[in-house]
């Protein structure tokens, strides 16, 4: 599958619906109209084109499940994990509780990111980005991405 790419301004209906923005569904060639969304790390929703979705059911299935911790995080992982198809306007229903986690009512922002699309409820994807960040984003690029080209 092809990196996702772009940050588009949609809205949710009241039934719930979201209609996922064509250039999106142009970089999947449309060939991806089964997805999975579930809660994000942070108030959003994450939604896995099926393809990726299956490897990361590989990838929780590979763990040792007589750990505890491993047991809660699946647990939690997979909360509320629901599969989702395109209609034929290109909208996907979301599941009210997972509206409600992650706040989203009427205007969301649908972030794609690289193999994922995230759903954020506008005034929290904007609350995470304001001037006073750059230094710190600036210091964060240089402690996650600052020793790639380091030899040692």
């Amino acid at each position: 599958m092809k990196q996702l790419l772009g940050e588009y301004e949609c809205r949710v209906d009241s039934k719930g619906r979201l209609r996922m923005p064509s250039p999106l569904i142009k970089q999947m060639d449309g060939k991806e109209t089964r997805f999975v969304v579930n809660r994000g790390f942070e108030n959003c929703l994450v939604v896995y084109p099926y393809s990726r979705w299956e490897k990361i059911t590989k990838e929780l299935s590979s763990l040792n499940m007589y750990v505890k911790k491993n047991r809660d995080f699946v647990r939690f992982f997979l909360r509320g994990a629901t599969e989702l198809t395109l209609d034929s306007s290109d909208r996907v229903n979301l599941p009210k509780r997972l509206l409600e986690y992650a706040g989203l009512a009427q205007d969301v922002v649908v972030f794609a990111n690289i193999d994922k699309i995230e759903l954020w409820a506008a005034e929290n994807y904007d609350g995470l980005w304001s001037d006073t960040e750059s230094d710190d984003f600036a210091d964060l690029a240089e402690d996650v991405m600052g020793k790639l080209n380091d030899p040692s």
